[in-house]
């Protein structure tokens, strides 16, 4: 059992209180997960032709200074960053793929969280409330931010087998629920490239989006292909730098609510963690239907 949360700020206005907003929702799915939190903020865009990058090793102690001279040497560029929590958030003026062969060579040990322009990935062991304090979550602002709240029931409780997971670029997916095809699909991905940081079956569904993506499908049709693909039963969340979407398998077991004001739209495996919202009691509220996928974006 978990808990899936996300918010998707329609009113601008509203942007500076991102984190304040978010964090109550994901503080409230504590008692569908308390072993691990995450979230995905997207925000603070890097520059044009610049990409950024949510890092994190095991080492609470590590020294992340040390690993911007060495690959600012390797690569000749400049690079900055700075640590949020137990992760560390790099800009640099490069392209993914050369900034994670550089990262591989000089810095084996860590781990990439998220990649892209806007996507910025904590998570960590914990309840919520711990996780929220340790990230400083409600001092962050943007446009939305996807949570989740873990009870493990597949894998090994770590920071790495945590969600949000992320497998491409500002790509984001967190997940209720339990994939039995992912050891399958997993051998099928490595051979078209996908690579994963841990055995979770969530990884997978991410790593599935992310190798639709690149064959030319949009999201809604990434989507769709899952629910002939995907074995198992799902509430999924997944977000990309202009949005969020969220689908439920068809036979729709796990949870969700979905509700709507003018300002903003957001989902919880359960109303009340959309219930600490401003609007809330006015809200247009819903539960999303079977094998219905539903976006929001920006433009």
């Amino acid at each position: 059992m978990c808990g899936i949360v996300g918010l998707f700020l329609k009113n601008p206005d509203l942007r500076p209180r991102l984190g304040a907003l978010f964090t109550p929702m994901l503080e409230e799915m504590t008692s569908r997960g308390p072993d691990s939190a995450g979230v995905a903020f997207y925000r603070d865009p890097a520059p044009e032709g610049a990409i950024k990058v949510t890092l994190f090793h095991d080492d609470d102690e590590y020294d992340w200074s040390a690993l911007l001279d060495r690959l600012g040497d390797a690569m000749a560029i400049d690079l900055s960053g700075h640590v949020r929590g137990s992760h560390f958030v790099l800009t640099a003026t490069t392209d993914d793929v050369t900034l994670r062969q550089h990262l591989a060579e000089h810095a084996p040990g860590v781990r990439i969280m998220g990649i892209g322009t806007a996507i910025e990935i904590y998570k960590e062991k914990g309840v919520p409330t711990a996780v929220a304090e340790r990230f400083g979550l409600t001092e962050l602002e943007g446009t939305h931010a996807l949570g989740h709240t873990r009870m493990a029931t597949e894998s090994a409780v770590t920071t790495q087998h945590s969600h949000p997971f992320s497998t491409g670029r500002d790509l984001c997916l967190v997940h209720n629920g339990s994939l039995s095809n992912h050891n399958r699909l997993r051998r099928r991905l490595g051979r078209h490239g996908v690579a994963f940081e841990s055995d979770n079956d969530s990884e997978v569904a991410a790593g599935f989006l992310t190798h639709r993506l690149a064959e030319g499908a949009t999201l809604a049709e990434a989507m769709e292909a899952g629910l002939d693909d995907l074995d198992g039963f799902f509430t999924f969340a997944v977000g990309t730098r202009d949005g969020f979407a969220v689908l439920r398998d068809p036979i729709a077991c796990k949870p969700a609510v979905l509700a709507e004001t003018d300002d903003w739209v957001a989902m919880g495996s359960e109303f009340r963690a959309i219930a600490p919202l401003p609007g809330s009691d006015t809200a247009t509220v819903w539960e999303p239907e079977p094998g219905r996928i539903y976006t929001w974006g920006q433009g």
